[in-house]
């Protein structure tokens, strides 16, 4: 019995220290690294006739897969990848609350620091 007991301690202090080896190496080596600089793009989209927010709007970025929906105050934020132009596409997907906004692209030479307010125009 007393030899039984010792082996399970050996086994699971043996499992133990395998494992806490493995979180140390997936920490510091293992994680993925993110090769490009991504930028955060924020800001507030508004109506351009009644100034006031647009809810429910796609913005896509250089046609990414990545997009953000406008919140219920015209607010959105999310990472793109850098480059030296940026393509931006409103798009209004939420069609049967909102319908009501005309799709609109632009282009920005440039993402910048802090937020932005971009107006979007509206169907008459």
């Amino acid at each position: 019995m007393k030899i039984e007991l010792k082996n399970v301690r050996r086994k699971l202090f043996g499992f133990l220290s395998f494992t806490t080896a493995l979180f140390v190496f997936q920490a510091c080596y293992g994680a993925p690294q993110d090769e490009s600089n991504d930028l955060l793009f924020e800001g507030k989209l508004l109506s351009d006739t009644t100034g006031l927010p647009a809810p429910g709007i796609k913005i896509v970025v250089n046609q990414n897969e990545q997009y953000a929906l406008t919140d219920t105050n015209g607010n959105f934020s999310f990472y793109v990848p850098a480059a030296s132009q940026f393509a931006i596409s409103l798009i209004d997907a939420d069609t049967t609350a909102n319908g009501h906004f005309l799709n609109k692209d632009t282009v920005m030479a440039a993402i910048p620091n802090g937020k932005i307010t971009i107006t979007i125009p509206e169907k008459l």
